[in-house]
């Protein structure tokens, strides 16, 4: 386990023989870039933050089960699927033809061959709170593309994937509190509602 403060994170956890927590990275990207880069890494490999306060090993099951055969998987929560659980949840929503959706913090790399998408994912991790500026990393006619709408996720990260030689999955969630995280004591606030059946 990665985290960038591994003493907080270690004293929290439960003893696992199998579990040793070491520093991260500034960002996930960067973590991922050096991860990539270890030759003794075991693919493939389950990404998700420590943030995810809400993780149950039943959203891991559907996601695993949901990325089978992808290069790179990305969890996702429809924006009509979460506003149906948390009405007055504020996202950053990526906009598509098709739908709008917020991430779920869940990753799968498939192997060492997916370099070249943390290359991309690190590029837009800086604007991941300014979608326009994102989707500029897809190239012109992707930002056009994902500005007018024309496209579903699914069709843009076919698009990249193209132009990486990979296989990109989105994978939506099926339980819409995949999505939630703990940014803010607002969050916070939010989680211990709902682990407490009051949200």
């Amino acid at each position: 386990m990665l985290a960038q403060q591994p003493e907080r994170i270690a004293a929290a956890l439960p003893y696992d023989g199998r579990l040793v927590v070491v520093a991260s990275g500034a960002t996930i990207a960067s973590t991922l870039e050096a991860l990539c880069a270890d030759d003794g890494v075991e693919w493939p490999v389950l990404v998700t933050t420590a943030d995810h306060a809400l993780l149950s090993s039943e959203m891991i099951a559907d996601f695993l089960a949901k990325s089978e055969g992808a290069d790179v998987a990305i969890g996702l929560v429809s924006s009509d699927a979460l506003l149906k659980r948390l009405p007055q949840t504020k996202r950053t929503w990526l906009k598509f033809r098709g739908g709008a959706y917020s991430g779920a913090n869940l990753f799968l790399l498939g192997g060492s061959q997916v370099r070249p998408a943390i290359e991309v994912w690190r590029a837009s991790e800086q604007n991941r709170k300014k979608a326009w500026r994102m989707m500029l990393t897809l190239g012109f006619s992707g930002f056009l593309g994902a500005v007018l709408r024309l496209r579903t996720l699914q069709q843009t990260l076919d698009a990249v994937g193209r132009k990486l030689g990979l296989k990109i999955r989105a994978v939506e969630m099926s339980d819409p509190l995949a999505a939630v995280d703990v940014d803010k004591p607002a969050d916070h606030e939010l989680v211990t509602a709902i682990l407490e059946g009051r949200a």
